[in-house]
């Protein structure tokens, strides 16, 4: 820990972010968040846990998502509001801050709206990796907008997908994930509708926006052997599965507490029987059953996978020099004496004046 004479927070800007991305390249960056979530996700005892805390209004909702080991805490800060688009503004805008815990002086403030589409996506990743079919090479992505590149190169980069099939409500929306993906190597099959799409589909990957509850898969579309990648219910009274669906599969969780107010599993009772990811990463639990059972992430994002993304982001940016000191604290000759900082006039505006 810096003295306190020197104590800065590190400040990444999502220029910065951009920059780190452009520089380490998105195949190494989904690479890297994914062995970060994994690691941290095989320490889960070693964490102080609890669902995020949302505040809901007519328009989103805005939620705190704080976790912490022993030595770190880091909270994100993200908000919903499908309406956004109209005002140009982001469905999803977030940042987030690691502290130290021995002194709770905070060591980094940054952006985390893209980080959170690659965390995300990587996050489905890993789960992916340890509950679909070895061997899947077709994906359907089913809503096509500001998450879906970063679920497509997840899938291709880390699972070895090379067949994606597309279907978004909104056709312009599809255009442009089709044009965002050329030149990766990705097949793209443009589809009429979910039913066209899942079709054939090894993995099935539902990543829309609307704040209903939805069925975008139902039943009837269901394939033995299918994983589902549920990414887009992710608050109460949002959902895309049709219960159906959940009571005919496997279903996998971040962390049961929060998933069963959040996720596509608010549907069925609360003691409807869910495993948590993590005792499959750590083999304390056994993943899919068999090649014909169907398996579904019920992914809401946790409070863990920032943690994890803001680990990456620290130690990329101390790796490449990036990020700028800020001053989130007041600097005390005496700790004692806050009330000083106003007796004495800032240096910084007595030499402006």
């Amino acid at each position: 820990m810096p003295s306190h004479h020197h104590f800065s927070t590190r400040y990444l800007s999502a220029s910065d972010v951009i920059d780190m991305v452009q520089r380490k390249g998105v195949e190494a960056c989904l690479h890297g968040i994914a062995n970060y979530i994994h690691a941290d996700f095989l320490r889960w005892g070693a964490f102080d846990k609890s669902a995020r805390v949302a505040s809901h209004s007519r328009d989103g909702v805005i939620e705190l998502m704080p976790i912490a080991d022993n030595q770190t805490y880091a909270f994100k800060y993200v908000n919903g509001h499908p309406k956004n688009t109209r005002w140009g503004l982001s469905t999803v805008m977030a940042f987030g801050v690691l502290a130290d815990v021995a002194t709770g002086a905070p060591l980094l403030l940054s952006e985390l709206t893209l980080t959170t589409a690659l965390r995300t996506a990587a996050m489905s990743a890993v789960a992916a990796r340890a509950l679909a079919r070895p061997g899947s090479r077709t994906m359907a992505l089913i809503g096509n907008g500001a998450q879906s590149e970063f679920q497509a190169l997840a899938f291709h980069h880390l699972l070895g997908i090379t067949t994606l099939r597309l279907f978004d409500t909104d056709l312009a929306a599809t255009a442009k994930l089709q044009a965002n993906l050329q030149g990766t190597g990705l097949r793209i099959v443009v589809c009429t509708s979910t039913a066209e799409a899942v079709r054939g589909a090894d993995i099935v990957t539902t990543v829309t926006a609307d704040k209903t509850n939805a069925t975008i898969l139902t039943p009837d579309m269901l394939a033995p052997g299918m994983h589902i990648n549920a990414v887009g219910g992710d608050c109460p009274g949002k959902t895309e599965l049709h219960a159906d669906v959940l009571l005919q599969a496997q279903v996998f969780v971040e962390y049961a507490p929060q998933t069963r107010i959040e996720g596509d599993i608010q549907q069925l009772p609360a003691d409807f029987a869910v495993t948590e990811l993590w005792e499959v990463l750590a083999g304390q639990c056994a993943g899919r059953a068999s090649d014909a059972a169907v398996t579904v992430f019920d992914s809401v994002g946790f409070a863990l996978e920032d943690f994890s993304a803001l680990r990456f982001l620290r130690d990329t940016a101390a790796e490449l020099g990036m990020g700028h000191p800020i001053e989130l604290i007041p600097e005390l000759s005496d700790p004692k004496n806050l009330f000083g900082l106003l007796h004495t006039r800032n240096p910084l505006l007595r030499a402006a004046a």
